[in-house]
């Protein structure tokens, strides 16, 4: 049960938050016709790859 607990404290930081949000707001987007599915594409790649980027690099001890 602790490292359930501890696990979720680890995904409710600012990076995750922010990345939830612009997900959501861009999924929003879409489906409301306000930007093209390959824009949508376009930020949701960069901003996964940096999130994971991030996250490895924080994993393998890097100054992130």
């Amino acid at each position: 049960m602790k490292d359930i607990i501890a696990r979720l404290a680890k995904l409710i930081d600012v990076k995750s938050i922010v990345t939830i949000i612009l997900t959501a707001v861009f999924s929003y987007m879409t489906v409301t016709g306000a930007v093209t599915a390959e824009q949508f594409l376009t930020v949701f790649t960069v901003v996964i790859a940096f999130y994971f980027g991030v996250q490895y690099q924080k994993a393998v001890g890097g100054n992130v």
